[in-house]
């Protein structure tokens, strides 16, 4: 009966007429965005962070999350198009859907996306549902200790998961904690890392670290490297998979989906791991590996059914425990903050409508993309062909309007600036810059944690081992950091990244 009463006012609120219009609103934006190279869903939610200060929590979330899994619809389309991919997570899309363009079979290659990518959404929906309140429910009975020893284990699987040189992601990780200490100690008033800047008092804004580093870093980069983009397909016709092709794509879809869910969970996992995995894996299970590279349907059908099932389970950690899975999860957190509502397992309790409104929505967007996005194709294909040179002034004016707005400060401005060729820098040096976003964000949590478990075990540091939960998570983090660090495991995850 709760789950049903639960349901019910999750519907009441994602069918509002205004949470509707913002459900519209955010995945027409995320299909645009994962059109466009370049502008992924990181720096636009990044960017579209101070737009969401006047909407209510519940508005904001299912705007920003359409955003999110709209953005994995997005990047197929150009993928199979122009062998171009608007977003990371359809780069396996394009090996097998591009040349299956080439061949006159766009159309099927398009719903194909689409109907994959709507039957994982929709799976993915339910699990949230059916999975987020007992973990929501055992996330309550944790103390301090055990979700100090939580936040250590999701920054060490995300310097595991994350892409490039293990060294490189710890000094990522490292870099985000400190950045997350500038600012006013809450306990003694000490002023820390502040330099004597009297507007680093308050720390460094979330949205201005996310804007630059995500927002500017990118438009930099896409400058440097700015292609041409012709659209090779004008036209799509034929867009029902015939009866062999659904026969074939049956088997790949599902095995995507489970793939997707249980990898979206994973603290650095999400749609990018996810789109990966399951392309290998249908490569390995299948009878004509030959035909994979070459226009085999399965090779669309797995990832775009990973991917979004990827995007969606990633929600469960950060609605349930307010832990990000990834840097999108990263902003949804601090879009919440900004929202006043603290992440964590009290969302559910304290604010069911958030919690099961932004549930119901995500099955109402996956419904909306089905329908909205194989009759737009012609608008996606125009869109491509738009220059750069001429998208990026205006996307740089939007930056500094919505980072001055935060406080109506000038240095945030500069700071954003300075963060954008910082980003820059991270990208040749080859840094992944996600790791440091989670640290940013975790780092102020697990302080307050730490001294929180410290103060009631009266300073003995044996209380992250003694109790049970806390200890074994503890044992996770450190395992899966010796087995990583393991020469043959370590060669392994490098070929496989390479991959």
């Amino acid at each position: 009966m709760d789950v049903l009463a639960n349901l019910g006012v999750g519907l009441q609120t994602a069918f509002s007429l205004w949470n509707l219009a913002y459900c519209l609103l955010g995945v027409f934006l995320g299909t645009a965005i994962g059109v466009l190279p370049g502008l992924g869903p990181v720096a636009t939610i990044a960017m579209l962070l101070p737009a969401t200060f006047g909407l209510p929590p519940e508005s904001a979330l299912i705007m920003l999350a359409g955003i999110y899994y709209g953005a994995q619809y997005g990047g197929s389309t150009t993928a199979i198009l122009v062998n171009l991919p608007g977003e990371s997570s359809s780069v396996v899309t394009a090996l097998d859907g591009y040349q299956m363009a080439r061949q006159g079979k766009a159309g099927r290659a398009l719903a194909t996306a689409a109907l994959g990518s709507f039957f994982a959404g929709t799976v993915a929906t339910v699990l949230l549902a059916l999975f987020a309140p007992p973990l929501a429910e055992l996330a309550l009975k944790f103390g301090p200790a055990e979700y100090f020893s939580l936040m250590v284990l999701g920054l060490i699987a995300s310097i595991v998961l994350a892409q490039g040189s293990l060294l490189h992601a710890l000094a990522m990780i490292v870099l985000g904690l400190l950045l997350g200490l500038i600012g006013t100690d809450v306990n003694s008033g000490v002023a820390r890392y502040t330099f004597d800047l009297p507007q680093l008092a308050d720390g460094i804004g979330f949205v201005i670290v996310a804007m630059g580093v995500f927002g500017l870093a990118e438009i930099i980069g896409n400058l440097e490297h700015e292609a041409t983009r012709t659209a090779m397909v004008k036209s799509v016709t034929g867009l029902m998979p015939t009866r062999d092709d659904l026969r074939r794509i049956v088997g790949p879809i599902l095995r995507g989906t489970v793939l997707g869910s249980l990898l979206g969970i994973l603290p650095g996992g999400g749609a990018m791991l996810a789109s990966f995995a399951a392309y290998s894996m249908e490569k390995k299970v299948s009878k004509h590996p030959e035909q994979f590279g070459k226009g085999a349907i399965e090779g669309v059908a797995a990832p775009e059914s990973a991917n979004n099932a990827g995007a969606q389970t990633s929600f469960i950690p950060m609605l349930t425990l307010g832990i990000p899975s990834n840097p999108v999860m990263a902003l949804m957190i601090g879009a919440m903050i900004i929202q006043g509502v603290q992440p964590g397992p009290s969302v559910m309790t304290e604010q069911p409508a958030l919690f099961w409104g932004v549930i119901v929505s995500m099955w109402v967007g996956n419904l909306f993309l089905l329908v909205l996005n194989l009759p737009l194709i012609g608008l996606w294909v125009r869109m491509i062909s738009v220059p750069y040179h001429l998208l990026y002034p205006a996307i740089l004016v939007f930056c500094a309007i919505g980072v001055f707005s935060l406080s109506n400060a000038t240095f945030d401005v500069f700071l954003m600036a300075g963060f954008g060729v910082l980003g820059y820098v991270f990208r040749k040096l080859g840094c992944e810059p996600a790791p440091m976003l989670l640290g940013f964000i975790l780092g102020p949590m697990m302080e307050e944690n730490l001294r929180r478990a410290m103060l009631i075990s009266k300073g003995d540091p044996t209380v992250f081992v003694s109790r049970p939960i806390s200890a074994a998570m503890l044992v996770v983090a450190l395992v899966l950091l010796v087995t990583v660090l393991a020469p043959a495991v370590r060669r392994k995850r490098e070929e496989a990244f390479q991959e």
